[in-house]
Formats: C-alpha cells, sequence, structure tokens
C-alpha cells in the first residue's frame, strides 16, 4: 500500500489525493473502506493502491491512517 495526504474533496463524493512524488490521485466515495466519506477532511493522511481508471491514476482501496 502507498501513502498520501487529502487534498481536495468535493461534495459530489470524490477528491485527489497527493503522495510524496507530487502525483495527484483521482478517488471516489465508494473506494473508501472502514470510514464513511463524511469522516474524511483534507490534509489526512492515508494509505491506499494505486490503480488505472479511464482518465488515468487513481486510488484504491483507501483507508485513514
Amino acid at each position: 500500500m502507498s501513502e498520501g495526504t487529502i487534498k481536495r474533496l468535493t461534495d459530489k463524493g470524490f477528491g485527489f489525493i497527493s503522495n510524496s512524488s507530487g502525483t495527484d490521485l483521482f478517488f471516489h466515495m465508494s473506494s473508501v473502506e472502514g470510514a464513511r466519506f463524511e469522516d474524511l477532511r483534507e490534509g489526512q493522511a492515508v494509505s491506499y493502491n494505486e490503480g488505472r481508471g479511464p482518465k488515468g491514476p487513481r486510488a484504491e482501496n483507501v483507508r485513514l491512517r
């Protein structure tokens, strides 16, 4: 699993995670595990698996650290 920080959240159920290499990864609320989307805050540390979506890299299996 990789680690990063939540960079931005939207009210439409998705957000972006910034990782140590400076890449921003898209994630959708359906990929959050062990927490509700409403529990997430910008700046929180998370762990995730990197996957591929139709528009580029995305975070999957997102968990709060």
